[in-house]
């Protein structure tokens, strides 16, 4: 093992695990002041959960031996509470175990980022419920999917798009963006419209300086996220950090310009979403085309993106976050623009169209967005539905137009002169 490579995972591990915080301060700020509490502990509880699940059985669903070979989900009982990982193996890149806890904050941040489309008008409890179960049955599956590799000795076998379509996907688009974007419409659609929506004076973002903090802090993040999928400390996890760091750029200014030549003003808000939509985009690409490619794949998605979100309202679906118009659109953009813009001289290996690759690699690319959509939206769908008739999802309307924060956790962000008590557990009164 080489330290160097050690430590860089180690690091990036640290940095992913860094975007659980910033994601809840970029939802909570984008949420109502009496609702910023909730979005913040769906963040964290959500994830929380997804990790005891990972540590008990879900390392072992997306990375062990695949069953039967179909390439469809790893063996559960190959690595139960990881303890089997305690041993050193000298031939490894990598402690298996390290690259378990990296994988690890992948399912926790892919869990979070669902939670968007639900803020504030889902119960807490029931969210959990829902976390616990959509990490198990959807989540779990399409990362052995997208991310289990076959070892070259074939003692090992992985999931059907890593190993046998050969989808590029470097570090989520389809397992983590697109993904968490299907399930977010699903939920969406179940849960309903917010009271009032879409006119809603109670659930206008209440922070825009957090919202760009949380932003700022996920692009640091997302460092570890896409330079360390490269699983060493060298020439390839250098080109994913450009590429990374150039196309949030384009980006930002995408999205800024969009706003500008529509609305005739550039948003502290749209810069935010612009920089994460690019963001989404270069993540499965990122291995795979040059930093110009990554210029054109950020300032599309920025550009795209922008005008995405107002899918919502034509359509009529209440994605409170734009947790659609950002992270399905996005990872969409970025997964088939490999297609086009990738290129060999990149890690990945590969020619899209535009360097003389054909349509082929398109075509892969196609397969696995429409594969993780459809399964991910499908099953999704389904256990809302279930869990809605089961133990009902909505909190009551006078919860939700006075704010979720005090009705699910009998606290306050911030108080005034008419909250004149303490609120919270009786000890911190």
């Amino acid at each position: 093992m080489d330290s160097g490579n050690v430590a860089w995972i180690l690091a990036s591990s640290a940095l992913v695990c860094m975007m659980i915080p910033a994601l809840a301060l970029f939802y909570g700020g984008m949420v109502g002041s009496r609702r910023i509490l909730n979005m913040m502990m769906m963040c964290f509880g959500g994830a929380s959960l997804v990790a005891v699940l990972w540590a008990l059985f879900g390392y072992s669903m997306a990375f062990g031996n695949s069953v039967g070979g179909l390439g469809l989900i790893g063996d559960i009982t190959e690595f139960p509470g990881m303890g089997q990982l305690l041993a050193k193996d000298d031939a490894a890149a990598i402690p298996g175990i390290l690259f378990a806890a990296f994988q690890l904050f992948f399912a926790c941040v892919t869990t979070a980022l669902v939670a968007g489309a639900a803020a504030g008008r889902m119960k807490f409890g029931a969210w959990m419920l829902f976390a616990g179960i959509w990490a198990t049955i959807v989540y779990f599956p399409i990362a052995h999917w997208v991310f289990a590799f076959s070892s070259a000795d074939g003692t090992v076998t992985g999931g059907w798009i890593a190993n046998g379509i050969k989808a590029i996907d470097f570090a989520g688009g389809t397992a983590v963006h697109m993904n968490a974007g299907a399930a977010a419409l699903a939920l969406a659609l179940v849960l309903g419209k917010s009271s009032g929506w879409p006119k809603m004076e109670h659930t206008k973002p209440h922070s825009r300086p957090l919202v760009l903090l949380g932003a700022g802090l996920l692009w640091v993040g997302w460092f570890g996220f896409n330079a360390g999928s490269a699983l060493s400390a060298g020439q390839s996890a250098s080109v994913v950090f450009l590429n990374t760091a150039v196309a949030a750029s384009a980006g930002l200014l995408a999205w800024a310009l969009v706003e500008r030549l529509r609305h005739g003003a550039a948003t502290s808000m749209g810069a935010a979403s612009g920089l994460i939509a690019a963001l989404v985009a270069i993540t499965p690409a990122c291995g795979a085309v040059s930093p110009l490619g990554a210029l054109a794949i950020g300032a599309i998605a920025g550009a795209v993106c922008s005008l995405a979100i107002e899918w919502k309202f034509r359509l009529g679906y209440d994605d409170s976050l734009d947790v659609v118009g950002v992270h399905l659109v996005g990872g969409i953009i970025g997964t088939l623009l490999i297609g086009l813009f990738a290129t060999d001289k990149a890690p990945n290996g590969v020619s899209g169209l535009f360097y003389g690759g054909g349509l082929e690699q398109l075509g892969i690319q196609a397969i696995a967005t429409v594969s993780v959509l459809t399964y991910s939206f499908v099953v999704t769908w389904i256990l809302a539905k279930i869990l809605d008739r089961l133990v009902g999802l909505r909190i009551k309307p006078e919860d939700e137009l006075r704010g979720i924060d005090l009705a699910a956790h009998s606290e306050l962000a911030y108080l005034t002169d008419e909250d004149p008590v303490q609120l919270g557990s009786p000890q911190r009164a």
